[in-house]
């Protein structure tokens, strides 16, 4: 069982590495006139697939969404059935079939065609090997009528990669299923290869972290990547006292907001801050006398300071290396626009 896990994976690494070595040479030209497409797109890409080629079809569509590039999955037997019009002008179909002659796939041709959708087709064809397909050819010679067979096609090719603007090749040396039958190898392909045109096509945007974290609010790493000013405390949950405030007032401003520390402001800019610790050693060094004091008298000058738009993890890795459990929120004029507390950061999963 050992050496059959390890053959599989082995297979599949080199179905892989075949890929890879396809899209450095032969296949370069199509996958970037794929990119081309789906980026000039003006609605959204339509991923589409069959069987165990329409579950790889749902994880492309929800990578190519999630970094950026608006997609959606189309069953083709709902699509039959009502779902086609999910398709406008504008948008593009990238059609996943091994084979390339499946029927559910190939009935929607006749629409996508009327439509003018531009197709992109991952089947299992050798087409790198092949007479040329239309924009997706490496080969820039046109297949000459010889060498198609009865449908029109050319020879060898299947009628998905045939009617493709662009035809992509996921073929595989073999299954890594030992009857040389189960989707492995060619799905994995299939499954790299969506990978591949989803992250080119998020480098050509212009993705940025932020962006992630915008699509990915209730997410892990959307927490992670969360802003500064989507945690913090900010308007009447600001604790904030004046320079003049006297002590008592000072502790009821602190113990109202419950976040164990004030800022202290004139009129709008921070001047400084007061928190537990620092009431804690006053009280040591001078007793029952602090209540004599006023809130410029006993604060802490020029505080740590964050902007709003620094990410959270920023803000973390600041009070961790100052071993501090707030940080006053301001613009670069130093007016004060709120708080994060270190309890902020804990729903983050930074923590």
């Amino acid at each position: 069982m050992k050496n059959t896990g390890e053959n599989v994976v082995r297979i599949e690494a080199l179905a892989l590495n075949a890929l890879a070595d396809r899209i450095a040479g032969p296949m370069g030209a199509a996958f970037q006139r794929a990119v081309d497409l789906m980026f000039c797109c003006a609605g959204r890409v339509v991923v589409t697939g069959m069987g165990k080629s329409g579950l790889i079809a749902r994880k492309i569509a929800a990578t190519l969404s999630s970094t950026g590039t608006p997609a959606l999955y189309l069953h083709p037997v709902e699509a039959l059935h009502g779902d086609l019009g999910m398709v406008v002008r504008g948008d593009v179909v990238m059609a996943l079939s091994a084979s390339g002659e499946t029927e559910e796939i190939l009935a929607l041709l006749a629409t996508i065609k009327r439509l003018q959708v531009p197709l992109i087709s991952m089947t299992g064809d050798e087409i790198c090997g092949s007479a040329s397909l239309k924009n997706g050819s490496q080969n820039p010679h046109p297949v000459s009528q010889t060498t198609r067979d009865k449908g029109g096609a050319p020879a060898g090719i299947s009628t998905l990669a045939s009617a493709a603007d662009v035809a992509l090749d996921c073929s595989v040396a073999r299954e890594a299923c030992s009857l040389g039958l189960a989707p492995t190898a060619s799905t994995t392909t299939m499954l790299a290869l969506g990978d591949a045109l989803a992250v080119a096509l998020s480098e050509r945007r212009g993705f940025k972290e932020e962006d992630f974290a915008n699509l990915h609010p209730g997410g892990k790493l959307g927490k992670r990547l969360a802003r500064v000013e989507a945690l913090m405390h900010a308007g009447d949950a600001l604790p904030r006292v004046t320079p003049a405030t006297r002590m008592p007032d000072v502790i009821y401003e602190m113990s109202r907001k419950k976040l164990g520390v004030t800022a202290v402001v004139e009129g709008e800019r921070l001047v400084g801050i007061i928190s537990d610790g620092d009431l804690r050693r006053l009280l040591e060094k001078r007793g029952k006398d602090v209540m004599d004091l006023t809130a410029g008298e006993a604060m802490t000058r020029e505080p740590k300071t964050i902007e709003a738009g620094e990410f959270a993890a920023t803000a973390l890795a600041v009070m961790e290396e100052k071993k501090i459990t707030s940080l006053m929120v301001v613009d670069e004029a130093g007016k004060l626009e709120g708080i994060v507390h270190l309890h902020d950061l804990w729903g983050t999963e930074m923590m």
